[in-house]
């Protein structure tokens, strides 16, 4: 057997386990929330060209757009950079605040950050974004120790440029033997 299978394997039911604690308890609170990460005051959203011509309805080629933003004349919420592009400072287009909702849930067209965003598996460990009102690091903890099971121990450290990130990893318990009875 693959040495790195375990690994991926462990990775794997951690992914799945951030997803469902998101689902079960960071969504169902958007509505509601003091602070939604889609006015993007705090965060930024990593977009590919197909998102921003759907999301600002742009009719425009990408070179034509880009020359726009290079210029200074395009929307002054959207960078460029490595192939991509960055939000920041306005609301997503795609946030209704009416409904405290996204408009676009649910589709393809939704950036992969917006699902993955507080929570999410990175080189098999979790990240969780503490600057969502959502997370309750205790009972993510709590969460994820019921989804590994007791042979691993969930670690947190804080990042140090940025305290509100806390990677949560897996330490292996030591075996405490093998049960003689049969």
């Amino acid at each position: 057997m693959n040495a790195q299978n375990p690994r991926r394997r462990l990775a794997k039911e951690l992914a799945v386990a951030a997803a469902a604690y998101q689902v079960t308890n960071v969504i169902p609170h958007c509505a509601q929330c003091a602070n939604p990460c889609c006015k993007l005051e705090s965060l930024v959203l990593e977009l590919e060209w197909k998102q921003v011509k759907f999301l600002w309805k742009l009719d425009e080629s990408r070179p034509a757009f880009d020359r726009r933003l290079a210029s200074g004349k395009g929307p002054e919420e959207i960078r460029a950079g490595n192939g991509l592009y960055y939000v920041h400072r306005k609301p997503c287009p795609a946030y209704d605040e009416l409904q405290g909702s996204c408009r676009v849930y649910g589709q393809e067209i939704k950036p992969p950050g917006c699902s993955d965003f507080p929570v999410y598996e990175d080189q098999g460990s979790v990240v969780a974004d503490l600057r969502c009102e959502a997370v309750d690091l205790k009972k993510l903890v709590g969460w994820l120790s019921r989804a590994i099971g007791p042979e691993f121990r969930v670690i947190q450290s804080a990042d140090e440029e940025f305290p509100f990130l806390i990677t949560l990893s897996l330490k292996k318990m030591p075996s405490r033997g093998i049960d003689r009875k049969r």
